[in-house]
């Protein structure tokens, strides 16, 4: 006869129970901004709805921003660290291909749970919230600590003007656990890789190869010398490209969500879509029709797009200023680099 194998206790239900962040202190505004692109804090404040960003120093990483974050979700929840079954962390700025910031999170943290990181760019927290919830509900942990974080600051070349202008450094984080009523609707996620090449980080070490051959078969390594500054890794886009899609295809991708969760947008308290632009986040609630009650996350005006950690940190901030929203529905997307996408609708904690 074979043995039967244990399986995990799935949980009833799964929610958001804490959330954390960390935004660095110093503060770039527009003109600042304007010393390194030919434009304007009007043109900027137009087009983007940007007046400031965050950027950290260079001593701070993304794993300091991320234990920062991370204190303050745990605090929020009411729970140790080392009640967490696993931990995820969302960036594309770790300067390290490995190990992940997450293993080095976990290890900050004094805990040994499993560890990994997600490469989803402005998409990656809720896909990190979409695997927190299947973990938990699978039995496979308690309470899993998600978190987005990103220095983009690292990453950018501040002449370029593509999308420089539009970043910032921060980090947010959630504690996802176990719930007596589902708090996490199922997810809507997905990629539209025909569009992977929209917005890009220019791979460095492909550069290098090229500048080693190319210096070799002119005999001037000198061309090195001349070529180091290009050769970190920067991100660009195809604004247009981006747009387009964020407006139109995103919409559809947010309705879906709430179709899945089985809410209207009457049913809502806030709307916390990924901060990339004021114009896509005014133009995906014109799209939803959402009444004039539900709370739109605009904390882009402050802190700009920060990518994987946009959400946690506009939806912290909603919280802050609107206390009385906790317990109420929100509906949250994320959309960009890969181009990947997801949405799903929680329960403010």
């Amino acid at each position: 006869m074979t043995a039967a194998l244990n399986q995990p206790t799935p949980a009833a239900g799964t929610g958001v129970l804490g959330l954390g962040v960390h935004r660095p202190e110093l503060v770039i505004d527009n003109e600042q901004i304007c010393q390194w692109i030919d434009s304007s804090d009007e043109w900027i404040r137009q087009r983007t709805g940007i007046v400031t960003r965050h950027r950290a120093p260079a001593e701070v990483s993304v794993v300091d921003m991320a234990e920062g974050a991370a204190a303050q979700a745990l605090a929020d929840a009411g729970i140790e660290a080392s009640q967490l079954g696993a931990v995820i962390v969302s960036t594309v700025t770790h300067p390290y291909q490995t190990p992940s910031a997450a293993a080095a999170l976990a290890g900050r943290l004094g805990i040994a749970a499993p560890a990994f990181d997600i490469s989803a760019a402005c998409a990656g927290y809720c896909y990190g919230i979409a695997q927190a919830d299947a973990l938990v509900r699978a039995g496979m942990a308690d309470y899993v600590l998600v978190v987005g974080v990103e220095k983009l600051s690292d990453f950018i070349d501040n002449h370029e003007r593509t999308i420089s202008f539009l970043l910032g450094d921060g980090a947010g984080a959630a504690v996802v656990g176990r719930s007596e009523t589902p708090a996490i609707s199922p997810s809507v996620w997905g990629s539209n890789g025909d569009k992977w090449a929209a917005v890009a980080m220019d791979n460095s070490l492909l550069r290098l190869r090229d500048a080693l051959a190319e210096a070799q078969s002119s005999g001037d390594a000198s061309r090195l010398l001349d070529a180091e500054e290009k050769l970190w890794p920067t991100l660009r886009q195809d604004g247009q490209t981006v747009f387009r899609w964020a407006v139109w295809e995103m919409a559809k991708v947010a309705q879906q969500a709430l179709d899945t969760a089985g809410v209207a947008p009457e049913d809502l308290t806030a709307f916390v879509p990924h901060q990339a632009n004021i114009r896509i986040i005014d133009e995906l609630a014109k799209q939803l029709k959402l009444p004039e009650s539900v709370l739109i996350g605009r904390d882009i005006v402050d802190a700009g797009n920060t990518s994987a950690a946009s959400i946690p940190l506009a939806m912290h901030r909603l919280r802050a200023e609107h206390p009385e929203i906790s317990g109420g529905l929100a509906l949250q997307i994320g959309f960009g680099a890969g181009l990947a996408f997801g949405a799903q609708v929680i329960r403010i904690p």
